[in-house]
């Protein structure tokens, strides 16, 4: 076990290759879960060391080994030396701010990617850095925390009559990233839900609740745009490998299919983008629309009081000889102007359509 990191710049002075977990610390036990199976048969175990995988590197079949959580750098570094893993693929391993990238290597393939899910009472996006190592026969999943991201794969391996049990590593590769992106297309129906909620809040009562949800919602998916862009790189490269003999061309095909999967989400990216963009217009026109009309109810009202203020004051100068101020009829008088003045004004403003 190490201490962990929660920037990279904390390394600062380390020398390349150091061992050091950077990311958030999961509160759950350490787990090392494998899978092994062929056409024929399955079998599913927990381990404690990375020791007892190494019976499975003489069989022909397929060993899929998810590690759960990456505190321990024992378990990272016990990999590097049996499997013959370069240290700094180790260490990105071990650093959760990886961008998504795929490394060639002679004998084996290195693929970062990040899981998403949306938080629909926060409007966060959260984010969670998986690793790949595809190797002849094994398969390594590197993750931060156990959840059911990959439960639909386990379902399929149980089925005996599924491609992926008389496929090769490549092809349980290929399930795994397709999983990941999955979760991808769940998050854009959540961000649809959520920008016809906003939408229809801009159209009703726009407050400034409504504008910081506009900005987080602009925040994130700004964000979301530095996690797609690399990975439609990295499919791409995946898809078009000619160099690698971990892929099979029929495998290719299906990485091509995740490839155009990606390619769909990220125009979505875009998409939304504009759209935020046009809702904060709409935002700031209907604020104004509405100060507008404000100003309008009142300069309607101050219409009215002016010339009602200009007769209470010229009667208000209590001059000697104004000979209103004697007449016995003059107070109702001077109020049956005030309410005529006031009729007619309000008159004329409907008349001209500004109220």
């Amino acid at each position: 076990m190490s201490e962990s990191l929660s920037f990279a710049s904390e390394k600062s002075g380390l020398p390349p290759g150091s061992l050091v977990h950077v990311g958030e610390v999961h509160s759950h036990e350490h787990s090392i879960c494998v899978i092994n199976y062929n056409a024929l048969h399955i079998e599913k175990r927990t381990i404690k060391t990375i020791e007892e995988l190494m019976p499975y590197q003489n069989t022909d079949t397929i060993t899929w080994v998810v590690i759960n959580g990456l505190k321990d750098v024992s378990i990272i570094d016990a990999i590097g030396k049996h499997f013959n893993i370069h240290a700094l693929v180790l260490e990105d391993i071990l650093n959760t701010h990886q961008r998504p990238k795929l490394e060639e290597f002679k004998d084996y393939l290195y693929i970062v990617m990040k899981a998403v899910t949306l938080d629909a009472r926060t409007y966060s996006v959260h984010y969670e850095q998986i690793s790949l190592l595809l190797l002849p026969n094994f398969v390594f999943t590197f993750r931060e925390k156990p959840d059911d991201l990959f439960q639909p794969v386990y379902d399929r391996l149980n089925i005996p009559t599924s491609h992926v049990r008389s496929f090769g590593a490549d092809y349980l590769t290929y399930v795994l990233i397709d999983s990941i992106i999955d979760e991808y297309f769940t998050m854009q129906d959540s961000i649809d839900e959520l920008v016809e909620e906003v939408e229809d809040e801009l159209l009703v009562n726009p407050s400034a609740q409504t504008l910081a949800t506009i900005q987080k919602i602009r925040r994130e998916l700004i964000f979301l745009r530095r996690t797609i862009a690399p990975l439609r790189e990295l499919l791409k490269s995946l898809h078009r490998s000619s160099e690698s003999s971990l892929l099979d061309d029929r495998t290719r095909r299906y990485f091509g299919d995740v490839y155009d999967h990606v390619i769909r989400i990220s125009e979505s990216v875009e998409s939304y983008r504009d759209l935020i963009a046009s809702m904060l217009d709409i935002y700031l026109s209907s604020i104004s629309n509405k100060m507008n009309e404000t100003m309008k109810v009142l300069t309607v009202f101050a219409s009215i009081f002016i010339p009602l203020t200009f007769i209470a004051g010229v009667y208000g100068m209590n001059f000697e000889y104004m000979p209103e101020l004697k007449w016995r009829w003059g107070y109702p008088v001077l109020w049956s102007v005030f309410v005529g003045v006031s009729v007619f004004l309000l008159a004329y403003f409907k008349k001209k359509k500004w109220l």
